[in-house]
């Protein structure tokens, strides 16, 4: 008669540690940091994947960072600072390549003010999922190297 209730007892003991886990997580999840990314793209090595693909740009940036970067005398450093806040977003986020289309992670400028991230789609869904609600985003590049730092902040104390 033991096995039986033991293991419905085991079964609710390891479910209510699961729930304990999750909510214990929720909590950490609206704390200040729900997520901190970076990376860096070798601008040269941008340039020559979007000149061999004609339509990668359109494939990877919106149409306002196309227009944003055609602005100046080489679009490239501009377009690499935002490939990399996308997969800077990405891993913030804790996830990979195919979790939502680039697109879907936009750099915003307007007017002189600082870049900011605006998301859209997949992208935003996981956002609100892991609790992110405001995104922080610092972008440089050099003639070689564009970086991007993003962190995802869950609006906490």
């Amino acid at each position: 008669m033991n096995g039986p209730a033991r293991s419905e007892r085991d079964a609710v003991d390891l479910v209510d540690a699961a729930q304990d886990q999750v909510a214990g997580l929720m909590v950490a999840r609206t704390g200040a940091v729900v997520g901190v990314g970076i990376d860096a793209v070798d601008i040269d090595r941008l340039r020559m994947m979007l000149a061999r693909r004609r339509h990668l740009g359109a494939r990877l940036f919106t149409p306002g960072e196309r227009v944003y970067a055609g602005q100046a005398g080489d679009p490239t450093p501009r377009l690499a600072t935002r490939f990399a806040a996308k997969e800077a977003v990405m891993k913030a986020l804790g996830v990979g390549l195919g979790a939502f289309a680039f697109q879907d992670v936009e750099v915003v400028r307007e007017g002189t003010d600082a870049p900011h991230l605006v998301l859209h789609g997949a992208a935003a869904r996981l956002s609100a999922q892991t609790g992110a609600v405001r995104w922080h985003l610092s972008l440089s590049h050099t003639d070689a190297l564009a970086l991007a730092v993003v962190v995802a902040d869950g609006g906490g104390a």
